[in-house]
């Protein structure tokens, strides 16, 4: 099967490199030094789904239609990523695997005569150096957010190489995981390991009100959220309801689950690249719907203010820093 996958980054070099292990014929986008590698040594995957170097064709963008294609840039670079490839990827089927609450409504006007679905991606996946991926720990893809028929059709495809999990309910599952996705402004904001961040008792009380910020805004804004790794409806409205105390359970439960090889989460890793990060796509998605409800979100506010700092200055800041400037 042709294959084309748009960003062979943390999440899309690995669904790359495990679709071009089973024998499909996989076309990659990608820049740089990550461009080079994978052109002059291969595509390499270790970790929790195997170490392995597979040949895949490699450039800037893609150069053949494919029969099924997997947006897997940063939010923020899908536009100009999508446009650039539309005369071959309008009409074929879409999985936009993207952070964030808009990588499919952005993607469908864009290609009209196109199947547009989104994905989760629930494993952690780092960019190690060029050309080198690593899954520190491993997990389920959830599909959805388009017709049956073509979610159906594309988890059978991923569910071949990594297990893939259809949702009907994919818009709680884009706010269950923008919960998850808390854990990785503050990694980005001082250069710790979420696994440092939740051991440090400062940062986590910040991570348990953001995380509760974000529920409360979902609640608000009536959203019913979707069961990913444990997480379900009544357990992130109990959560948001639990003292600061005894919610602190929930972020070191995560950590646990990711191990003990250091997570440092996707925005660390973009700040680590000097890339820009997709932080307005995740704690900014927080802020956003708060506004559109008359409400606010100061402390996903805050975070997404001191993430763009980091970008700016290229200077971490202490938890100390963190815990006074966030109040």
């Amino acid at each position: 099967m042709r294959i084309g996958v748009i960003g062979a980054g943390a999440v899309g070099g690995a669904i790359a490199a495990l679709l071009a292990r089973a024998g499909n014929e996989v076309q990659v986008t990608a820049r740089g030094d990550h461009l080079k590698a994978i052109k002059a040594d291969g595509l390499h995957l270790a970790g929790g789904w195997g170490d392995f170097t597979v040949a895949v064709e490699a450039d800037e963008e893609l150069t053949r239609a494919p029969e099924l294609a997997i947006i897997a840039t940063k939010a923020q670079d899908s536009r100009a990523a999508i446009l650039a490839g539309a005369r071959l990827l309008n009409g074929v089927p879409i999985l936009v695997m993207q952070n964030g609450l808009e990588g499919v409504a952005s993607t469908a006007p864009l290609l009209p005569r196109s199947d547009v679905l989104g994905g989760l991606a629930m494993y952690a996946s780092s960019l190690v150096s060029p050309g080198h991926i690593a899954i520190t720990t491993p997990g389920r893809t959830y599909v959805g957010g388009g017709g049956d028929l073509p979610a159906r059709y594309v988890v059978s495809v991923l569910n071949e190489v990594m297990p893939t999990e259809l949702t009907h309910n994919f818009v709680g599952a884009q706010w269950t995981k923008l919960v998850v996705n808390q854990v990785n402004a503050l990694p980005a904001i001082t250069g710790l390991s979420v696994q440092q961040v939740v051991a440090d008792d400062g940062l986590r009380r910040i991570l348990v009100r953001s995380m509760k910020e974000n529920v409360r805004i979902g609640i608000a804004q009536g959203i019913h959220f979707a069961p990913l790794q444990g997480l379900t409806d009544w357990r992130l409205r109990l959560f948001a309801r639990t003292p600061p105390a005894l919610a602190e359970s929930l972020p070191k439960l995560m950590a646990r689950r990711m191990g003990s090889t250091p997570n440092p989460g996707s925005t660390l890793q973009s700040i680590r690249r000097g890339a820009l990060t997709e932080i307005d796509y995740l704690n900014g998605a927080v802020v956003a719907a708060a506004e559109k409800l008359g409400r606010t979100a100061p402390v996903n506010a805050a975070l997404v203010a001191l993430v763009h700092e980091v970008e700016d200055s290229g200077t971490f800041l202490s938890p100390a820093d963190v815990a006074s400037r966030v109040g």
